[in-house]
Order: structure tokens, then sequence, then C-alpha cells
């Protein structure tokens, strides 16, 4: 690190400290955690306001809900939301704000309309458009406004800004951005109306403006109003970037606040690191900056506190804004104002995050276990129960392992971590030097960082245990963290069992790769994990003169992705470096000169040149020394005290790994202390 990073905020950070006056409240310092979705929604009361109330512990000075609804009718089921519908919402939102009061934080709340994206699954009534369009999955379109329904929601919208001032809300947002209503309306292409709220701008954006007197009428002096709102439009063929900046011009002194992102959602604002930098969204956030007199907020995934203050110096952001950056470590601004830089878990932007409110369940993140289990277990981010002592010795320094020893040095326990390769990580070490994901070594270095502040807990690389020196070892507890490999037989999803004849050249695994094999030629690779290991290597091997054939049973490349917002934009990748897909395949043979292809729905065959197979199908978990440890019977295993984690116990995720590594650490002497709670009652029944 370098001495000019030590610096103290007094000098260097301080702008990020300084306090800025939005309307009537006052934000204590720059850090502003922008509204994000959380997994958590109307459904999950305690474990939504612990999450949020742990940002405003950790320094963040605005801490925001996810998008909540005004109204049954923008319903957004199966996909987890906030809700203002009725006094009990307002009870369960109000202990958010209180607990975000609490630590000396703004609360925000995002009022928001789902309009035609949605389709209300749950709620069963129709969802209001411009126009009668689709919904985005469903096979359903909205119902067509007429002025009576435009009056209805208008007083929809005013009712849940009454009750966001009922519940405590500083900041109340309104939101005409990202393909909702009030985008809906400010479209030139759905919005096909003839009278005043269609045609010219100023008629297209009335609805808006009727929101922001009316929101403002609500809330009176004691809550600050933000709009969302797209830099550069929402595309042409909707709002341009030109209408965009007129209209900020136009409405710029309303709000007391402008959040603004882009219009191309998951292709940047969401993107993930293998795709976009940090802080990418700057010049068209600062040709905004420049039309409006009313303080700025963007986001950037933002991890450097040098970017962050140079922005604020600069003059193209007031606050700076974050979500991926405050899940992977809400404690962030904190570590800034205390100089212990070298402690902030950096967001790797890999958007398990955001897969797994996709997926309806509480945040995951890979950088930050303790995320959505600060109610649920109890877990803090930076504080862990100390520990009755003893030694503890962990084989294998990938991401459990080394996970694990943080936890465990924490608690006071003696840590000794062996691992049979000459460099710690394991898996993230060579993963991350794969096209895109370099910020996945961010896992490995964190806490090889934290580790080395700890005199307790001793690091021994290139040293392969045998069963008899773990025992030997005499350790008080054993974890067992030696990963996975990956098969090359082709066994996955698709083909249960191995393929057939497959030689003995030619037929290389992701294990392969990733240590460094080339091949050159024509080289199939047959994706039946789904994710982004088979498309990265095709890029590697693409980029390198390889002629590329990509297969997998699903529909699309990389199917699993449009989890994470990378789908399209990896596609498009393969398809720009001349990789030929086909999707909807199989892989059902190969000779080391041919591959045979199967369509999986006709079972038709066709052969095709290729001289290397890469089979990108699942792992094996390499548990043998575990199994060697305990045997096949069920009493050994808590008699020695050992325990395996990690990819060895069940391989997935980088982020399981990780979590089970914490999980592990915490609940070493007692696997009970941290059962998870159940929140299946809400604060006050509606």
């Amino acid at each position: 690190m370098e001495a000019s990073m030590k610096m103290t905020p007094e000098s260097r950070y301080q702008p990020l400290f300084e306090p800025l006056r939005l309307g009537p409240v006052t934000a204590p310092n720059r850090f502003y955690q922008v509204p994000h979705c959380s997994g958590m929604g109307h459904a999950l009361p305690r474990t939504l306001a612990a999450m949020r109330a742990m940002k405003a512990e950790g320094g963040w000075g605005v801490v925001c809900t996810e998008y909540c609804s005004i109204h049954p009718s923008s319903d957004d089921q199966p996909y987890p939301f906030a809700a203002l519908w009725d006094d009990g919402d307002v009870a369960n939102l109000a202990a958010m704000a209180e607990q975000v009061h609490a630590h000396g934080a703004l609360a925000g709340v995002e009022l928001w309309y789902g309009g035609t994206y949605v389709a209300n699954l749950a709620t069963r009534r129709p969802s209001f458009g411009v126009a009668s369009m689709p919904s985005r999955e469903e096979p359903v379109q909205s119902q067509r406004m007429d002025r009576s329904d435009i009056r209805a929601f208008r007083r929809w919208h005013l009712a849940a800004a009454r009750r966001a001032r009922q519940a405590g809300f500083d900041i109340v947002y309104v939101y005409p951005t990202h393909g909702y209503l009030l985008a809906e309306f400010l479209s030139r292409s759905l919005n096909d109306r003839t009278d005043e709220y269609g045609g010219s701008l100023e008629n297209r954006a009335r609805l808006l403006r009727e929101l922001l007197e009316e929101t403002r009428t609500a809330v009176g002096d004691r809550c600050a109003i933000a709009v969302r709102f797209s830099a550069d439009g929402h595309g042409d063929e909707h709002l341009s970037a030109t209408e965009a900046h007129d209209l900020i011009g136009t409405l710029g002194e309303l709000p007391d606040l402008w959040d603004l992102v882009v219009g191309d959602y998951y292709g940047e604002e969401m993107a993930t690191s293998r795709f976009v930098r940090e802080g990418s969204l700057e010049e068209r956030v600062a040709q905004v900056k420049r039309l409006t007199r009313k303080p700025v907020v963007s986001v950037g995934r933002f991890t450097s506190p040098d970017t962050m203050v140079r922005q604020i110096r600069a003059g193209i952001l007031d606050l700076v804004g974050a979500a991926r950056p405050s899940i992977a470590d809400p404690f962030l601004p904190a570590k800034i104002r205390a100089g212990r830089l070298e402690e902030i878990r950096e967001c790797i932007g890999c958007n398990i995050c955001y897969a797994s409110n996709y997926r309806g369940v509480p945040l995951r993140c890979t950088q930050n276990p303790t995320m959505g289990e600060e109610w649920r277990r109890g877990w803090h981010p930076e504080r862990v129960p100390p520990g009755p002592g003893g030694s503890v010795l962990i084989v294998g320094a990938g991401p459990a392992g080394l996970e694990a020893a943080h936890i465990l040095g924490k608690r006071g326990y003696a840590v000794t971590v062996a691992d049979a390769e000459a460099e710690p990580g394991g898996r993230v070490t060579l993963e991350s030097r794969l096209p895109g994901l370099a910020e996945w070594a961010r896992v490995r270095d964190y806490r090889l960082m934290q580790l080395r502040t700890m005199p307790q807990v001793s690091l021994y690389l290139g040293n392969r245990l045998s069963a008899a020196e773990v025992r030997e070892f005499g350790a008080d507890h054993v974890l067992i963290a030696t990963g996975a490999r990956w098969r090359s037989d082709g066994r996955g999803r698709w083909h249960v069992g191995a393929i057939d004849g497959l030689p003995s050249a030619g037929v290389l695994s992701p294990d392969d790769i990733l240590r460094g094999a080339r091949p050159s030629g024509q080289v199939t690779i047959f994706d039946d994990d789904h994710y982004y290991m088979a498309a990265v290597i095709a890029v590697l091997l693409a980029s390198a003169g390889a002629k590329v054939t990509y297969v997998t049973p699903t529909g699309r490349a990389a199917a699993w992705s449009h989890y994470t917002g990378e789908q399209e934009r990896t596609q498009s990748q393969l398809l720009a470096l001349g990789v030929a897909i086909h999707v909807n395949s199989a892989v059902e043979a190969f000779d080391g000169a041919a591959v045979t292809l199967g369509c999986i729905y006709s079972g038709r065959r066709w052969q095709q040149s290729a001289s290397t197979l890469v089979l990108v199908t699942s792992r094996e978990p390499q548990d043998e020394l575990f199994r060697e440890l305990v045997g096949e019977g069920e009493e050994a295993g808590p008699t020695l005290r050992i325990r395996r984690i990690g990819d060895c116990c069940q391989p997935a995720l980088i982020a399981h790994a990780v979590f089970a590594g914490h999980q592990a650490a915490r609940e070493l002497d007692d696997p009970e202390s941290s059962a998870p709670g159940r929140d299946r009652s809400v604060i006050q029944s509606h």
C-alpha cells in the first residue's frame, strides 16, 4: 500500500464526510446507498430492516429501500419488492426507517409503479400502461389508461407518499425510468396518446411533473424529493439523450435530488466487472450535472476511495451512490473514515447479489457472507464472537479455507492453513486469470490481507498433507477445504453418465485450461454448466486464434448468466469473436478428429471436425482426504472433529464456498449457534 493511501480523511478524503443539504433534510456525509433490490421485500420485514440498518451502522449517510409498490395493481411477484399499500406496510417500513435513523443516517423510499412491465400474478389485477402492451415475461398485456385511470394513479401515488412520510422516511422518490409506467409516458414509441399526456415532450412529461408537485404537497417540508432518471435517455426510440437533457433542464429545480442512471441497465448500469469498469457513467453524469443546480447522486460500482473523492472534488457528483459496493462492505465508509483502507471488502462485480433477488431469495454476496443473515442468524459483518480457544488445522487455502481461517483468527483460535499448491487462493487464483475475471482475485486478496495481521494464523503453501500427517498434527479441529476438480468424462446435467468412447488425448476439462493448456485449431466446447466458465474459455481460445464451436443443451449461451444480467452481452461477445454457437444441442461422441452433435429435441445427429473437445459439465469433489480420515462410518467424523467445507463438500459458486467457510468458523464449537430465524410474521398484521 502506497504511503498516500494511508492518509486520514481529514486530508485526502474529507470531502466524502462533509454534510449536504437535500431540500429540508441534511445527509450527514456523501455516501449514498441508492435503492437496490434485496430479495426480501414486504415478505421479510425484519430481515430487510436489519440489512438496511447495517449499512447505516457502517457509515452510509443515506440508506434507501428497494422499489416500493404504491398499489396492488403494481405487483412484481415472484420477485420480492417493498410495498406501501396499507397501514401494515407502513409499520413494516417504519421499522427499517427507525433502525436506519438510530445510526444517524437518512432513510429513503423509492415509490414504484410497474405499469406494463408487471403482470400482477399475485393480486390478479390488470396492470395499467400508457398503451396495451405485453408484460416483461408473462402472456398478458396491460390495460390502456384513460383519464380516469390517470386520476386514480395520481391518487395512489399521493397516498403512498403520505404513507412514506408517516413511516418516517426522509427522502421520497418519484421514479420515471427503467421502463416502468412513468418511462412509458415519456416514450415516443409507446405513448401514442393524442390528449394532453401525449405528443410533445412537455405533454409526455406532464404526469411526471404532476407527481413531483403532488408529492411535494404530500410530504411538505418533512421530506426531500428525489428523481431517479436516465442521464442519456431510454434509447432514441423512446427518449433520446437530447430529450432527457431538455427534460432535466425543464424540471431541474423541482426535485431536491437527481439520482442519475443510464438507459442501458443490463449492459452498463448493472453490468459485471467482466464487461464494465468502475465509474463508467462519469461522462454522461457530468453532462447532466451542468443542467441543474440541485445535488446529483449516481453509481459506478465504486470501490476506490480515490475515484469517489475525485468525482466529488471535480463536481461530477455531490453524493457517491452505491448498491453493490455497499453490499460487499456495509462498513466501507467507516473504514475510509478510520483510514483502514486495506480492510475494505471490495465488490468483485460478479452480480451474485442480483441473481439472488432474481431467484426470489435474500441477497447473497461473494465477498460478504453475512449479507442477508443480519437478522436471520444475527451475523455482523465486522464482529464475530470469541471462541473458547484451541487449535484448528485447515487443509486447503481456497475461498472456503481462507474465509474460515480469517474468521477463526478473529475468534482467537490458533489456525494453521496448509495447501498443496505454491499459491494460495485455489480456484479464485486460477479463475481470476481468465478474460474479464481479474477483479475476482479480490476474494483471495482481502482474506490474505486480513490473515497477515493475525500472528495466530500460519499459512504453509506447497505442503500436501496425508491423512497420517493430519492425524499426527494433533489439532483440536480439522477443516477439509480441498475443493473440486472438473470432470473430463462429460457427466453432468445432460449426460448423467460418462460419454462412451472418449479418446485419451484431445479431451480437456476447464482445469486443464486453467493450468495453461491452450489448444489451437478446431476446438469444440460443450457447456453443460451454463454459467460463465465455458464462455470465458471460449473467449480465451478464440482470442488466441482457435476456431471455436460452442455447444449447449440450453437455448442460449451461458443461460444461467441471465440471472446475473450477463447473458446477452456474453452471447454478443462470443459472436463478435467468430464463435459458432449451437444451442439445444449436445455432444454425443468424439473420436479425436470429429465431434458428433445431437439435437436434444429431434435426436438428429451430425458431425463436424474438431481436434480438441473441452468438456464444461460438472465437478467431482476432491474429498479423498476427508474420506480417508473419517472412513465411511458416521461415527468417526464427530469423534475426530473433522468437517469438510466448500467445494469438496458441495461444488458450487465461489459465494457458496466463502459462506461455507464463514459458517464453519462461526459454528466450530456450537453448530446450532447461528440457526436461522424465520421471518414468518409481519411487524403489524395487515
